[in-house]
């Protein structure tokens, strides 16, 4: 008897706003639950996803970048409603008092699924961020046409 293929799904996460990567990660942890494959290519500010916290930048263009999108995750503002950080520690409250998880936990949870998290190489270049300044379980930092390659292969795609 053939093994039955695995569905698979490919992810580009544009945006670093707190819901946004929230959805992401509830999709891509949705989907690798139900045993698909899942892909997600992390591009521009959706790379705060992926960052230690840490200051990025070499240049004095992107040092500032680095300063002013500095952090990781857990800086991640909602897209609405941020008020300087105000939103963020709202919107955690909230949350827990329901029983949702952080996006540290939800990040986490994808990587104890298998769920293959890129980085956009260009937009790193771009945003001065090394390959150091990621967490230690990004599979790779590639460019648009890997990302491409897994789209034309997936059952879905979807770009938060």
């Amino acid at each position: 008897m053939a093994e039955e293929k695995k569905k698979k799904a490919a992810m580009v996460v544009l945006s670093g706003d707190m819901d946004k990567l929230f959805a992401a990660f509830i999709i891509a942890n949705g989907a690798a639950a139900v045993n698909m494959e899942v892909t997600m290519f992390f591009t521009f500010w959706g790379l705060r996803a992926l960052k230690k916290n840490v200051i990025t930048g070499k240049s004095f263009f992107g040092r500032m970048v680095g300063l002013m999108y500095g952090g990781d995750i857990t800086k991640a503002n909602p897209s609405k409603f941020g008020f300087f950080g105000l939103g963020r520690w709202m919107f955690n409250k909230m949350m827990k008092s329901k029983n949702v998880v952080s996006l540290l936990e939800m990040r986490q949870l994808a990587i104890d699924l298998g769920v293959k998290m890129y980085g956009c190489q260009m937009s790193m270049d771009v945003m001065e961020i090394s390959r150091e300044d990621m967490i230690d379980e990004v599979t790779d930092c590639v460019g648009a046409g890997f990302f491409i390659e897994q789209a034309q292969q997936a059952d879905f795609t979807m770009f938060i």
